[in-house]
């Protein structure tokens, strides 16, 4: 098959490959309504899963090992909303192809595993996103990328406490296994550090420890010279939940905004997709940097866990 990239005005066929809340929720509401895309099939496990959302984006549905195969000839790229662990062998599988791919975080929960998706890209010379929810939101993005030119910055803090495990809590993404195993360090993790990242530089030293439940504190020196701290969880009583990231230094003190929602974001992330498409610039937030949040992730777990 020949490779994906192209620079016609055609609308990018994106193929998504997953059926679970978040592909309804949020892939491919944001896939079929984009402008520049046709949303060229869903791929499922589960064939009336598959079959029920592309029957409600007017799509064609894929399942079994000959479906991914079908998908991947139908389409220029594809994105993923599938478990890390099961998502990482198949972008391999479609950077070999020839397609471009769009996958979420955590890349893989192995480094090896992230290694081989960076790896793939990179051979293939397709073009990579790795969807951060900051990285992508509009008001985020412009609010990071100001931080980042002010520079000046002498320390951070950043909170990211959701509530999905709380008493009570019905959220249907509480019942997924991985996130359960991994917990917040793993599904909230890779946000925050991709915020801090881009504004403080490469993280240089990192020390881990837990917190009650699946919560886990993370101290991190950046190359700036800047340190910045990090909490992360997903069993945090409802009253206590929120997202809070704030930079303090020479300016003085700067605090994330608020974003219009996950689906907005995941717009954001199929416009870079198609940006490096058309230029061949590799985004800031590929799968090279999916790779090093996997790295880091791994040194933390590790810490905690001692």
């Amino acid at each position: 098959m020949d490779s994906a990239a192209s620079t016609t005005a055609a609308p990018l066929r994106i193929g998504l490959l997953g059926t679970g809340p978040w592909a309804r929720n949020t892939q491919a509401p944001a896939l079929a309504a984009h402008p520049g895309v046709e949303l060229s099939g869903v791929w499922g496990r589960r064939a009336e899963a598959a079959d029920a959302l592309a029957t409600a984006h007017g799509t064609r549905a894929y399942t079994g090992e000959e479906g991914i195969d079908a998908l991947l000839e139908a389409s220029d790229a594809v994105a993923f909303a599938l478990p890390p662990d099961v998502q990482a062998p198949l972008a391999v599988r479609a950077a070999r192809a020839g397609r471009h791919i769009l996958m979420d975080k955590p890349v893989a929960t192995t480094v090896d595993g992230a290694r081989a998706v960076a790896d793939a890209v990179a051979e293939a010379g397709v073009a990579s996103i790795v969807f951060c929810t900051l990285r992508f939101a509009p008001e985020t993005a412009a609010w990071i990328a100001e931080q980042t030119a002010l520079g000046g910055w002498f320390t951070a803090r950043a909170q990211w406490l959701g509530s999905l495990y709380a008493e009570g809590s019905t959220s249907e993404y509480a019942d997924s296994p991985w996130r359960r195993e991994k917990g917040g360090l793993w599904d909230v993790g890779p946000h925050a550090l991709s915020v801090l990242i881009p504004v403080l530089g490469d993280v240089e030293h990192l020390t881990a420890a837990p917190g009650p439940a699946d919560t886990t504190h993370l101290i991190l020196r950046h190359s700036s010279g800047a340190s910045s701290t990090v909490t992360l969880g997903l069993s945090a009583p409802r009253g206590a939940a929120g997202v809070e990231i704030e930079f303090r230094g020479e300016h003085g003190t700067a605090s994330a905004p608020g974003w219009d929602g996950a689906e907005t974001a995941f717009r954001g992330a199929v416009d870079a997709l198609a940006e490096t498409v058309r230029t061949g610039v590799p985004h800031a937030c590929d799968a090279r940097f999916g790779r090093h949040l996997t790295e880091l992730l791994v040194a933390a777990e590790t810490q905690a866990r001692a």
